[in-house]
């Protein structure tokens, strides 16, 4: 059954009465979360830990390539990316990085039924970027920004953004972005800006077919994305796996 056909059967399960605006709803398969009357996340509630949009898939991409070991969130929402991550790999250390206390509050109460022990941080993204500690114990192999939306209100808070997620970018880290609903020019605007701030970097992305969404990673330079192996000790999926990611991964776009 099609997600428009889960959301027309879905009844409401919480309201919040703040200027937020979020609300979330369930049937007997699906809860989802809604701000603004925009679905933000889904949640199989059998399956906690599956994927259930497009763009989550190319979201995950560089799990083709490396085992990551410290993974940040910027941007909580409904918590799938923590609960694949946590249930893929117990060792993978995942903290989510968010503002809004009433998301987190929803997450904790809704979309963590395993109770996974995960680490949320309550603080805005920019904020814990330019405070964060890049030494060695501290270092993030992996950053997920889902919240540049949120600074794209003026040119100079983009590159506040970009620079900060630059600067937190080590040469065998990956940083990935999720762009929900940005025109062409917004779009090439912000690849424009991560080629100028850095050249360490592959940089390719993926358009999400029937979806509004762009996905942006940037890779070491020394990942052998042209030249994917069949099968790679260098991954936590399982084969079968690995090789669907595989095929969905060729049809990224290099700049």
């Amino acid at each position: 059954m099609k997600l428009t056909k889960h959301v027309a059967q879905g009844h409401i399960v919480y309201l919040s009465n703040d200027a937020d605006q979020i609300s979330i709803s369930e049937n007997m398969h699906y809860r989802w979360l809604m701000f603004d009357d925009v679905i933000q996340s889904v949640m199989h509630l059998r399956q906690p830990e599956k994927l259930t949009l497009p763009h989550q898939y190319a979201v995950l991409m560089p799990l083709l390539f490396f085992k990551a070991e410290k993974v940040v969130e910027l941007g909580l929402g409904g918590g799938n990316i923590s609960r694949f991550l946590t249930t893929l790999n117990s060792n993978i250390d995942v903290v989510s990085v968010e503002l809004s206390s009433q998301v987190i509050h929803c997450f904790k109460r809704f979309f963590n039924p395993l109770q996974h022990n995960m680490s949320i941080e309550n603080n805005a993204a920019l904020t814990w970027l330019q405070e964060h500690d890049s030494s060695d114990n501290q270092a993030v192999d992996w950053l997920i920004c889902d919240v540049y939306q949120h600074h794209a209100d003026s040119f100079t808070n983009r590159v506040k953004l970009l620079t900060a997620l630059i600067d937190n970018l080590t040469n065998d880290a990956c940083l990935t972005i999720n762009l929900p609903d940005l025109d062409d020019h917004e779009v090439n605007l912000c690849l424009t800006i991560l080629k100028q701030l850095q050249s360490s970097h592959q940089i390719i992305y993926f358009h999400i077919p029937r979806y509004l969404n762009i996905v942006i990673h940037l890779l070491p330079s020394h990942w052998p994305i042209t030249n994917l192996k069949k099968r790679s000790k260098a991954t936590y999926l399982p084969l079968w796996q690995y090789r669907r990611w595989q095929q969905f991964f060729s049809h990224h776009i290099s700049t």
